[in-house]
């Protein structure tokens, strides 16, 4: 009785005490913040209504025997034909040039005119480069399809640059007209008057 005693007692001194697993713990608050990482970005989504201007779908045909003009002035882009004048313009937005309404246009007169591929494209002075080369751009091809099917379509790849008319008069050089003029009437003196005049 006294050796078991004895022997449970050494058995408790050398009894290694239990160690407490942290690996499991950390894969469970690894789980639980990003769940409550995720739940708490898309709780905090807001979903705004934007109330758009629908497109513009209805434009104006160009005329048989289309001379295509595309002139770039300082606040819009303007389609024209050679012979009949202007067709449509694409007014400047918030970030400069709308390309994208030149292109959609531009995809309607091809409709009109798949056989066509010439076209003009007419600078004022002081046209930056880059806006040149992005309209030869968008009046060469334009993209179709999404993601990895996209592709590119032709539209006017035959290119002439040229120098855009005067918008207006006074740009062309016109001289002003000169200021109207008031004749003047030239008025006699009166006659003298006094003593030493004589009656």
């Amino acid at each position: 009785m006294r050796r078991s005693y004895q022997y449970r007692k050494l058995e408790r001194h050398t009894r290694r005490p239990a160690e407490l697993l942290l690996v499991p713990m950390i894969d469970i608050f690894t789980v639980l913040v990003t769940f409550l990482l995720m739940t708490a970005v898309f709780s905090r989504t807001v979903i705004l209504q934007l109330n758009l201007p629908p497109p513009q779908t209805e434009f104006k045909d160009p005329p048989p025997g289309l001379q295509l003009e595309v002139m770039v002035r300082k606040d819009e882009l303007l389609v024209a034909d050679r012979n009949t004048g202007p067709l449509h313009a694409v007014p400047n937005s918030t970030g400069g040039y709308d390309y994208d309404a030149l292109t959609e246009y531009l995809k309607f007169v091809k409709t009109k005119f798949p056989e066509k591929t010439e076209a003009s494209i007419l600078l004022e002075p002081d046209t930056p480069y880059d806006t040149l080369v992005q309209v030869m751009d968008h009046v060469r091809v334009f993209e179709a399809g999404e993601g990895a099917n996209t592709v590119q379509a032709e539209l006017f790849p035959d290119i002439s640059i040229g120098d855009a008319p005067a918008d207006t008069p006074a740009a062309a050089g016109a001289t002003p007209a000169a200021p109207a003029t008031t004749p003047v009437t030239p008025v006699s003196p009166p006659p003298a008057s006094g003593k030493g005049a004589r009656s």
